[in-house]
């Protein structure tokens, strides 16, 4: 497979940890005017049969061997050379089978507006030094740390995410930004609870997403990294919607901001988000068409894409999400939504993490279940929901576990909670 002919139009699935190689390969072909497909170098080997049929790559990168093969024989004109496309991520899978997001190969004034988009809202520069958290095949730490390397400054890859690495990193190469979710700063903050907090004053930019953040972890990363250096930003694996400085969060807590510039935010009555993006940003599903039909449509302010998500806009355009349609539990002919439950839930100090979801229930069609991980009861889990949720929101089932099944962009796979695939009664 190494000795493949590539092409302009390629596709060339990586399938390897993340490494300063695989951002260095990712960007070359992307210089290129080919198409990494950034995946999981865990998936099983049916779930790569299955991911792959769709996207027909040319190449299969899958050893640290061929993607060193492939860092020795890049042009020097490719190796970091400005990106003629984005790079093709596919979609998380938790709703379905995963799908390409496409691009297409962009012109150089589309190249250079998505470049100034990253730079003009996250402030890139030569002297930033990008510490990497997440994995390389998702979008978010790939968009920034290829951000970073465009406008001069270095990227820090420590591996596999671990506190103590993570801490040792921050102390010795003291990092300008940062992405993470939620669930790497409750890590982080449970780890200097016990070591002591590393000198974070070198930080400018600490970006969340992913996934709710806890109250109490929100406001512990406002108090411990520099004033004004955190933010939240709201987007999917097509396409980026909001970004959030964490001071708006606290005049309005909940938000997840308002529209990145160049992008329009509008919600249907029944609560599903579009949101209008520039020409760099648009992208079809590869290979589906139909899907592709359903995503976008066309508004006044240009064509606008959803990705099912549910929320709510205020009088100022600060958007507020009530969760995906795919999540909506239907319980006694009542629409419930597992994010405003959980969001109640979460203000019980007993509780550190919950996933709320619907089951088969012959009596009421759905039934209301939640998850928790903590040191609070059901029965005072009960007792917080009834003073806080009408009784249609107010969880059925507890399960108190351990910890809840995610993946590492922070997301609760649903279908692996107690009781999620129970059948139909």
């Amino acid at each position: 497979m190494d000795h493949v002919e590539l092409h302009e139009g390629s596709r060339v699935a990586l399938l390897v940890p993340s490494s300063s190689d695989l951002l260095d390969v990712a960007m070359s072909l992307l210089a290129a005017g080919m198409f990494p497909i950034p995946l999981d170098p865990r998936l099983t080997s049916r779930e790569r049969e299955r991911i792959l049929a769709g996207l027909s790559p040319d190449l299969v990168v899958d050893t640290e061997e061929q993607l060193a093969s492939m860092v020795r024989r890049t042009p020097d004109e490719y190796r970091w050379g400005l990106p003629r496309a984005r790079p093709m991520h596919v979609t998380s899978g938790t709703t379905g089978t995963p799908k390409g997001v496409y691009s297409g190969l962009l012109t150089e004034e589309q190249v250079r507006a998505l470049l100034a988009d990253e730079r003009d809202l996250w402030g890139f520069c030569a002297s930033d030094v990008n510490l990497v958290l997440s994995p390389l095949y998702h979008s978010a730490p790939l968009r920034f740390a290829m951000g970073t390397v465009l406008a001069g400054g270095r990227v820090v890859v420590p591996g596999a995410f671990d506190p103590a690495l993570v801490t040792a990193a921050i102390e010795r190469e003291r990092p300008t930004t940062m992405f993470c979710v939620p669930t790497h700063l409750q890590r982080l903050f449970a780890h200097w609870d016990e070591v002591g907090t590393p000198d974070l004053s070198s930080f400018r930019l600490v970006a969340h997403a992913g996934a709710p953040c806890p109250d109490a972890v929100k406001r512990r990363l406002i108090a411990q990294f520099p004033a004004g250096s955190t933010w939240e930003f709201y987007g999917s694996t097509e396409g980026q919607f909001t970004a959030c400085r964490s001071e708006e969060w606290l005049e309005r807590p909940g938000t997840v901001g308002r529209a990145r510039p160049g992008r329009v935010l509008s919600v249907d009555p029944d609560g599903t988000i579009w949101c209008t993006v520039p020409e760099h940003a648009r992208f079809r599903y590869f290979g589906d068409d139909a899907k592709t039909s359903a995503a976008w449509r066309e508004t006044p302010h240009g064509p606008a894409f959803t990705v099912g998500d549910l929320g709510r806009l205020d009088e100022d355009g600060y958007l507020y999400l009530d969760g995906r349609r795919e999540d909506l539990i239907i319980t006694g002919g009542v629409n419930v939504y597992p994010v405003e439950v959980e969001h109640a839930l979460r203000e019980h100090p007993g509780v550190v993490d919950v996933a709320v979801y619907g089951v088969p229930d012959e009596q009421w069609g759905q039934r209301v279940c939640a998850a928790v991980v903590g040191r609070a009861t059901a029965e005072d889990l009960a007792a917080h929901a009834r003073a806080r949720l009408a009784p249609p929101k107010r969880p059925k089932t507890w399960h108190l576990v351990e910890d809840l099944p995610r993946t590492l962009t922070g997301k609760v796979v649903k279908a692996e909670l107690p009781g999620a695939e129970l059948p139909e009664a």
